[in-house]
C-alpha cells in the first residue's frame, strides 16, 4: 500500500472514531500532498509524500523551538501533538552508525576526497537516507568524512 493511500485510510478511520485531531492533521498532510502535485503537475510517489511530511516536522520542530522561547506552552503541545502523527507515517531513523555507514560506501563509490566533493556526496546521499535520517546529522558527518 502506498503512504498515499494509507493516508487516505487513516483519514477515514479517523473520521469514524471520531478523532477530530488526528483528522485534522491527516488532512493537512493531505493538502499539502494535493498543493504539490498541482503546483508541479507530478503524481506523488512514497519518496515525495515522505519529502512533503518531512517539511512539515521540520516546520513544527522550529514552530515548537520559538513557542517554547516566547513560554507559550498551549501552542507548544499543539504542536507536539501534530509532530507525533506526522513522525507515525516517517520510516524508521537510521542510527549514527548506520548513517556513517551509508556515508562511507558512498565516498568509495563517488571517490570524495575533500570538502570541495561534499555536494557530489550529498546528491548521492540525499535519496538513500531521505527520510530515513535527520539531514543535518549527515551533512555534519560528510563534513567530518571529507575533512580528514
Amino acid at each position: 500500500m502506498s503512504l498515499k493511500a494509507k493516508l487516505t485510510e487513516d483519514m477515514k478511520s479517523a473520521m469514524k472514531a471520531g478523532e477530530k485531531d488526528r483528522l485534522g492533521v491527516i488532512r493537512l498532510i493531505n493538502a499539502g500532498i494535493k498543493q504539490k502535485e498541482v503546483d508541479e503537475r507530478v503524481e506523488m510517489t512514497d519518496p515525495l509524500v515522505l519529502a512533503v511530511i518531512e517539511k512539515m516536522v521540520k516546520q513544527r520542530k522550529d514552530s515548537i523551538s520559538q513557542y517554547d522561547a516566547a513560554g507559550r506552552d498551549d501552542l507548544a503541545s499543539i504542536e507536539r501533538y501534530e509532530l507525533g502523527i506526522l513522525e507515525t507515517y516517517l520510516p524508521a531513523k537510521m542510527d549514527e552508525a548506520a548513517v556513517q555507514a551509508a556515508i562511507n560506501a558512498a565516498v568509495a563509490e563517488t571517490g570524495a576526497a575533500g570538502p570541495a566533493d561534499m555536494g557530489k556526496l550529498m546528491a548521492v546521499l540525499k535519496p538513500k537516507l531521505a527520510g530515513q535520517a535527520d539531514m543535518g546529522l549527515v551533512s555534519q558527518l560528510v563534513k567530518k568524512a571529507l575533512a580528514g
